[in-house]
């Protein structure tokens, strides 16, 4: 009797002490970009759908994509109940090879997302920032913000001034930590008046869920500044309305995720999304003086090349079960 095709099962456990360098998250983030702006991968736009019992505030997420370069189809989902806490967040991704029509691996997605949002943080900033841009201001300290400073510093080492909010304690000590453990001289300024840290901030990256901070306004930072939404909750209403020039990872996506962001009439103006500014195809600002909105919604071609990674890493490792579904 023929068993059938296995599938890996990987567990948050079996992925925790799994870490991929800022140099390789933003390498194999940004050429997760590159083939889709070549046309070799698909990410169609994800779908939300949130519950209809608004005391419970919960919502799930789906996504399918393809990633060329790696010839992995991969489904995505999510479910989070409540906004507060990451304690009933729950995500996973399922990989599949195109080359050979197996399945690959189902595994827990939370250290997926917690590397690559960093990473494509780190893209658009370096794509975006004003030249000379020497000051960062980190608002958030959830898993997608903790490595947020590291990853810029890794995209623009000429950062001097870091600083960082965050209303967590574990969260501001692992975001110290990770700015610690890969560059130990450089020092993260904790502050407490978000607005005052924004006006003095060339780069400011708002992670935050329901924080108890004033909503983060584009017209805070000076001339040049950027302004990059972690599809967050942290920023103020109509701010591409706001900003001289916008940016986003999807347009498509930001109709579905931040569809606040809007402008009073409704309308979404993004000037350019961050695969074709990585592929040389539109700029990543107008000019020095333009204050920058870009809005960053995870796409499923970032997530599968880091899925990829981290799952043949703790495979190699003994890691994981395999399962066979279909016998």
């Amino acid at each position: 009797m023929n068993s059938g095709p296995s599938l890996h099962i990987l567990t948050r456990t079996d992925l925790h002490t799994l870490e991929l360098t800022p140099d390789e998250a933003i390498t194999m983030v940004e050429d997760g970009y590159l083939a889709y702006a070549s046309g070799a991968s698909r990410n169609p736009a994800k779908l939300m759908v949130p519950m209809p019992d608004p005391a419970r505030d919960a919502v799930a997420y789906s996504m399918l994509g393809y990633d060329g370069s790696l010839e992995q189809a991969a489904f995505k989902t999510s479910y989070r109940q409540g906004s507060t806490s990451a304690e009933k967040y729950y995500t996973t991704i399922t990989l599949y090879d195109d080359t050979t029509g197996l399945p690959f691996a189902l595994m827990d997605c939370h250290r997926v997302g917690a590397t690559r949002t960093p990473a494509s943080t780190a893209l658009i900033a370096r794509s975006c920032a004003r030249p000379g841009a020497r000051s960062a201001l980190m608002v958030g300290t959830g898993a997608q913000g903790i490595r947020t400073l590291p990853y810029l510093l890794t995209a623009l080492p000429e950062l001097e001034r870091l600083r960082l909010f965050g209303t967590h304690p574990d969260g501001l000590r692992d975001s110290v930590a990770a700015v610690k453990e890969r560059f130990p001289d450089r020092e993260v300024e904790l502050v407490d008046d978000v607005e005052a840290a924004a006006r003095e901030s060339d780069i400011v990256v708002a992670a935050s869920g329901r924080a108890a901070h004033p909503k983060i306004r584009l017209g805070w930072l000076p001339p040049g500044g950027l302004l990059i939404s972690v599809a967050s909750k942290g920023v103020g209403e109509g701010t591409l309305a706001e900003a001289d020039y916008t940016v986003a990872t999807s347009g498509a996506q930001v109709e579905v995720t931040g569809r606040r962001m809007a402008g009073p009439d409704g309308v979404f103006r993004i000037d350019a999304e961050l695969p074709e500014i990585l592929a040389g195809r539109a700029p990543g600002r107008r000019g020095g003086e333009d204050r920058v909105f870009a809005f960053s919604s995870g796409m499923i071609i970032t997530d599968i090349p880091v899925a990829h990674a981290l799952a043949a890493r703790a495979i190699a490792a003994g890691r994981g079960r395999e399962v066979a579904l279909w016998t």
